[in-house]
């Protein structure tokens, strides 16, 4: 059973309390999630600023045709510079999402490093070569526009690293 690590970093023109304040709410991940994903939050804390032990629940369609819940932990939290969510239930085998934020000058740079196995053994590895890689990169392309545009109506710039 294979392993993949996704990785993406960008360069965000905000302060860390600016950006920390963004991601660390759940709520806000609809605003970051492609609509055709049908993201919805489904548990009643996402409200909350997140908190190591926090559970929150999604109903996701990770592709076309499947729809399904998605219960994620956010298993550490080191205040304004990185958290990490686990998948609980979902529709993958393993799922380990780090935020890592690292001040640089004026802007900061954020980190997503996920490492995911697929479902299904071979069949999994062949929808990760086919699909899921693919996938994750227009998530995080359509990601990085929206978080642009959040921070351009606050008079904020962003441009991407990788």
């Amino acid at each position: 059973m294979a392993f993949y690590q996704f990785h993406k970093a960008q360069i965000i023109n905000a302060t860390p309390d600016d950006l920390w304040d963004f991601i660390s709410s759940p709520s806000n991940l609809k605003l970051i999630t492609p609509d055709h994903m049908g993201f919805d939050i489904t548990s009643s804390n996402a409200e909350q600023k997140m908190y190591e032990g926090m559970i929150v629940s999604y109903k996701v369609s990770p592709f076309p045709g499947f729809n399904t819940n998605w219960v994620t932990e956010i298993t550490h939290v080191r205040d304004k510079e990185f958290f990490v969510d686990e998948q609980r239930i979902g529709p993958y085998t393993f799922w380990h999402h780090q935020h890592i934020l690292e001040p640089l000058d004026q802007v900061v740079v954020m980190k997503d490093i996920i490492t995911y196995q697929p479902p299904f053994g071979i069949l999994g590895a062949i929808a990760n070569r086919v699909y899921i890689r693919k996938a994750l990169n227009k998530i995080f392309n359509y990601r990085k526009k929206a978080i642009e545009e959040y921070f351009a109506e606050r008079g904020l710039g962003y441009m991407t690293l990788v």
